[in-house]
């Protein structure tokens, strides 16, 4: 017979004060209490991390090398414990590739989806893209290579790791006397030794044709030729000329039996999920890498006093202290015909956007007087003061200096892909006459409207059902934990804590586990009371699934919906560590001792104010704020009062106060280069003089800090002694 509780006797870990408890399994269960009353040492410190150690345990000795050896909670001793999961606030990805689509893996569905049913575009026209045949190939080598000399190739290995030695062998029994390796010709009678750890392109040289109309039917052969070696793939490398390869330089072309536009060109093998990844070089935009988007250095930023001239300083401490960029500066307004002792915003458009993004290929004359004495001079190229800066920002080894320069640089989408992360082609792949991308644009709750009411034919339908399904159900669950709002190209590094725990919520209901015990940090942070009953649905549903939930959490309704309560205290640090009272929500606000229980039933309440505080510094008034989702938001916030900004989860909140109010004002205020989103006007800044911005980023992260040298008090021990 199963144990029906998870024993816990003499729990002592942090502040706990030998705790003994009783929790039932199978069961909604709400650890609650003051802040620092030892609700988290219980569920993470005690009860998760045993769980974890008695699971690594288990494991052989080999896996356990590369989890770490995990310390035994001080505890007498637990029993029933089941696989534990935690589900905190500390495992939201930093990775700028991490986005809510590929955190819930329903990313991973949608490019299986668009691999097997997605319907391919010419990304220049919009037409369907068919298949060629070997006469189409053909024709448009004859037409676009007429006269030029060109190997006919097959391309058997493409980007991948090995030696093939056994390759090269069986072409030569076939007759094949070429092959082209990573670029280059090479006669298979050779020794042909390639690094097995490197990835590398292997084509067979199938014929050498001249392009000419009466070798039309040649071509031909070669394409059916290499198309036979190369599943449907045939390549043509275009030799340089002779006689002026500068001017006609070796060209490769690339054709498809699979798929091609006839009108543009455009060829495309048979569709695979990786070429839907932007996280690999088969579908990632080559301009930006897949990142969507590029850093480039921001002109206003570093144009801090344009009252300076370029010899006076206008870039300020940008080159330091070298002597060799001041002259080419000058070198440069000689060259364009402006004095480098006139102030920058008196020189003319032309000649400022010349010098910060430089002249080209063009070459200038240098007279440059040395730090000896000496005097010399030559021609050299000038990229421009933003060119000189990235390179600096890129090639430094100096943390210092890359925090110097990053005030510089700012983000900015793609030009190539506009943020969307994907090569031309790959987007314009359809499923229900959507890109992947325009999907994954959508809230979550229109992009389940969008697959509930996808319609397929019988054959999509066939190989694409299951793959719906599963896209359905997990929207769905994004949908019931109360993230509808959030598109699944919502970058993970942006969301808060309370979101990316959801996530997880919702990506565990999905896998659908039996006789685990979850443990979560106060999931309803960030959740407006609106969606409070959806989130508490969900955890009913994880429990009923057989599963034990266990929830740190201050919220009413959450602890109201509980099986059971564990109310910690009665104080906070040495204080606390003791369960108060432990029972169901009612036996809670029975009890005399609880405070929970005094603010459940109304003997204990937050007293409103009886009388409001009235302005009277004035009010900092922002207009025109349309950072994210916010729609020409106009605000005012009145000085030396509390002001509170609420509304539904993702209503904007952030946006008007984190991502445009607080990055304003401190750039105003301080003068730093904070990115601040779009907005009009902001007004007031003349009436305050210090902003302080106290966001949920964490502190400490070295095993030196803590509370009392960020609060200072050890500058003043130190004084003092």
């Amino acid at each position: 017979m199963a144990q029906e509780s998870i024993v816990i006797r003499g729990a002592r870990e942090h502040n706990l004060q030998n705790v003994d408890i009783d929790i039932p399994r199978d069961k909604l269960v709400v650890i609650t209490g003051l802040s620092g009353s030892g609700k988290s040492s219980l569920a993470f410190d005690t009860i998760y991390a045993e769980g974890q150690r008695r699971y690594v345990e288990s494991l052989s000795s080999y896996a356990r090398q590369f989890l770490g050896q995990m310390d035994k909670p001080d505890l007498d001793s637990i029993d029933g414990l089941s696989p534990a999961v935690s589900i905190d606030q500390k495992t939201t990805s930093r990775n700028p590739r991490s986005t809510v689509g590929t955190v819930t893996e329903i990313y991973d569905y949608l490019r299986l989806l668009y691999a097997r049913v997605g319907t391919p575009h010419c990304p220049e026209c919009g037409r369907v893209i068919e298949r060629q045949t070997t006469d189409q190939v053909a024709d448009k080598v004859l037409a676009h290579a007429q006269g030029r000399r060109a190997l006919v190739l097959a391309p058997v290995v493409f980007g991948r790791k090995g030696e093939y030695a056994k390759l090269f062998e069986d072409l030569k029994r076939e007759g094949f006397s070429r092959v082209r390796v990573d670029g280059e010709v090479r006669e298979l009678d050779e020794d042909i030794k390639l690094e097995k750890n490197i990835k590398h392109t292997i084509e067979v040289v199938v014929d050498r044709i001249v392009v000419r109309e009466n070798s039309l039917g040649r071509i031909a052969e070669g394409v059916e030729q290499a198309t036979k070696l190369a599943q449907g793939k045939v390549w043509f490398w275009l030799l340089p000329d002779r006689d002026d390869p500068e001017r006609m330089p070796g060209e490769l072309l690339q054709y498809s039996l699979a798929l091609a536009c006839p009108e543009h060109g455009h060829s495309m093998d048979d569709l695979q999920p990786r070429d839907f990844s932007f996280n690999a070089p088969y579908g990632a935009c080559p301009d930006c890498d897949g990142l969507g988007f590029r850093k480039i250095v921001d002109a206003a930023a570093l144009i801090e006093d344009p009252s300076l001239s370029v010899a006076g300083g206008v870039f300020g401490s940008l080159f330091g202290n070298s002597n060799y960029w001041p002259q080419i500066l000058s070198a440069a307004c000689k060259h364009i015909g402006v004095s480098d002792q006139t102030p920058w915003r008196d020189l003319p458009k032309k000649a400022r956007e010349t010098l910060l993004g430089g002249l080209g290929d063009k070459k200038i004359k240098v007279e440059y007087h040395t730090r000896d004495g000496r005097d010399t001079s030559w021609f050299t190229t000038f990229p421009g003061v933003r060119k000189v800066l990235f390179d600096k920002y890129q090639e430094t080894t100096s943390e210092t200096m890359r925090t110097h320069l990053e005030k510089y640089i700012r983000e900015v989408p793609c030009d190539t892909c506009h943020g969307a992360r994907l090569k031309p082609e790959i987007l314009a792949v359809t499923v229900g006459g959507k890109s992947i991308n325009e999907v994954c644009d959508l809230s979550c709750k229109d992009s389940l409207a969008f697959f509930e009411s996808l319609e397929l034919d019988d054959r999509q339908r066939f190989i694409a059902g299951p793959v719906v399904k599963e896209v359905v159900a997990r929207l769905r669950f994004l949908v019931n934990v109360g993230l509808d709002y959030l598109t699944l190209s919502r970058a993970a590094a942006t969301l808060s804590g309370g979101e990316a725990q959801r996530i997880r919520l919702a990506t565990q209901i999905g896998a659908g586990l039996m006789g685990v015990l979850y443990i979560l940090d106060e999931p309803s942070i960030g959740l407006h009371q609106r969606d409070n009953d959806r989130l508490i649905d969900t955890l009913k549903r994880l429990r009923d699934q057989g599963n034990t939930v266990i929830v740190v959490e201050h919220d009413e309704d959450t602890i109201r919906a509980a099986d059971y309560v564990i109310d910690m205290g009665p104080g906070a640090g040495e204080l606390g560590g003791h369960v108060v009272a432990a029972g169901t929500p009612e036996q809670i606000a029975a009890s005399p001792d609880s405070i929970t229980g005094a603010y459940l039933t109304g003997r204990k309440q937050i007293a409103l104010p009886a009388k409001r505080r009235n302005p009277r510094r004035g009010a900092i008034k922002i207009t025109g704020a349309c950072a994210n989702n916010l729609k020409n938001v106009s605000a005012k916030v009145e000085l030396g009062t509390l002001t509170v900004v609420t509304g539904v989860s993702g209503s904007g909140k952030s946006s008007l106060v984190t991502d445009t109010l607080a990055p304003a004002l401190t750039n105003a205020v301080h003068r730093s280069k904070r990115p601040v989103g779009p907005y009009k006007k902001l007004e007031g800044i003349e009436l305050i003089d210090k902003v302080i911005d106290i966001d949920q980023s964490p502190i400490g992260r070295t095993p030196r800090s803590n509370p009392a040298t960020y609060i200072g008090l050890w500058d003043d021990l130190r004084a003092l002694y």
